[in-house]
């Protein structure tokens, strides 16, 4: 194999468990939240982002690279950026 083969494969096994490390972050983090803080700051309920985050995971490793990438890391990126935040105001009182 030639260094340009290397460094691809590397590059993508990096992008593969780095995008399941994120997708599992999100849900593992959903997972903790008290449900009543979803409503609470506007947002969908636990169990809909436990379900979305949930199937995003599932199909991220099954499907690990390609167009379905970028599908199952939105509702992990949404999460992370938007829900969580808010919620986690919520959820320790501040």
């Amino acid at each position: 194999m030639s260094i340009i083969d290397d460094l691809y494969w590397w590059t993508g096994t990096v992008l593969i468990y780095g995008l399941l490390a994120l997708r599992t972050w999100a849900l593992v983090d959903c997972l903790t939240r008290k449900v009543a803080a979803f409503p609470a700051v506007d947002k969908l309920t636990k169990p809909a982002w436990v379900a979305m985050l949930a199937v995003a995971d599932v199909l991220g490793y099954l499907l690990p690279l390609g167009f379905f990438t970028v599908i199952t890391v939105l509702p992990a990126s949404i999460y992370l950026a938007d829900v969580r935040p808010a919620v986690r105001e919520i959820s320790e009182g501040r």
